[in-house]
């Protein structure tokens, strides 16, 4: 997807993940029907953290393996982001998509919360191919036909890149492994806006296609309780109160009632 916006069998199976059909796993999807509300016990949770901007999120282009770095005000909101979780709920460890702009804020957190921090290449953002560096109005005007089926279906791809389905098969696997390796624990997973909605329709049984209809901003929190019945509770998406001044007082912190 833009900065700031919202094929073969195996990514079919990719797709039936997210509307709850099988775990990037292998998993039955019976686990993922389970409610998060019969849940008894300490989830393993999941604080999603967007990367804070770049110069192509501030002109909203696809950016997807092209490794930008933070601008200044992305490393402000970083720093912004990483005292807001030093400030809530003890930390376990930070996972990070590889490129700079994820890393480096994963590192401002790092710094504030004194939690390892781990680097995992499956979180990196989607490769949009001929797409990238482009705005979406630039990708519609060169490749209307491919664009068009690219929002129709999680099996499509853009040019020379990577479709949804591709994604969720990487993302979802290596959501499963973060939550074995650290049950019950408080990890911040920094990473990229089709990650993120990735696992957002996961937790919500939702189909791909409801990736459009969500806004992650940069350096946005979103919050995901993972229970031991295989059900998943989303208790909060593209949380910025932290990177409003007059609002940072008294706001309520991840992991606080």
């Amino acid at each position: 997807m833009t900065e700031g916006q919202a094929g073969a069998s195996g990514a079919a199976s990719a797709a039936a993940a997210t509307r709850g059909g099988v775990s990037a796993s292998g998993e039955p999807s019976g686990a993922r029907l389970a409610s998060g509300w019969s849940a008894a016990g300490q989830p393993t949770t999941m604080l999603l953290l967007r990367h804070g901007a770049t110069e192509f999120s501030a002109e909203r282009r696809f950016a997807g393996r092209g490794d930008t770095a933070l601008t200044k005000d992305g490393r402000k909101q970083a720093r912004l982001a990483a005292s807001r979780l030093a400030a809530g709920s003890s930390i376990d460890v930070i996972v990070s998509s590889p490129l700079q702009r994820a890393r480096h804020t994963a590192e401002a957190v790092a710094e504030a919360t004194g939690a390892p921090l781990l680097v995992e290449d499956a979180l990196v953002e989607a490769d949009f191919g001929a797409w990238e560096g482009l705005t979406f109005t630039e990708a519609g005007e060169r490749w209307p036909d491919e664009l068009a089926a690219w929002m129709a279906s999680p099996d499509a791809a853009p040019p020379d890149g990577e479709s949804f389905a591709m994604v969720a098969l990487r993302v979802l696997a290596a959501a499963d492994r973060l939550i074995e390796a650290h049950r019950r624990e408080r990890a911040v997973v920094v990473s990229h806006v089709t990650p993120i909605k990735t696992l957002v329709c996961r937790a919500l049984l939702a189909p791909p296609e409801a990736m459009f209809r969500m806004n992650l901003d940069v350096a946005s929190l979103t919050l995901i309780d993972c229970h031991d019945n295989g059900s998943a509770v989303l208790r909060s998406l593209n949380d910025t109160a932290h990177l409003q001044p007059r609002r940072r007082r008294g706001t309520w912190l991840p992991g606080r009632s």
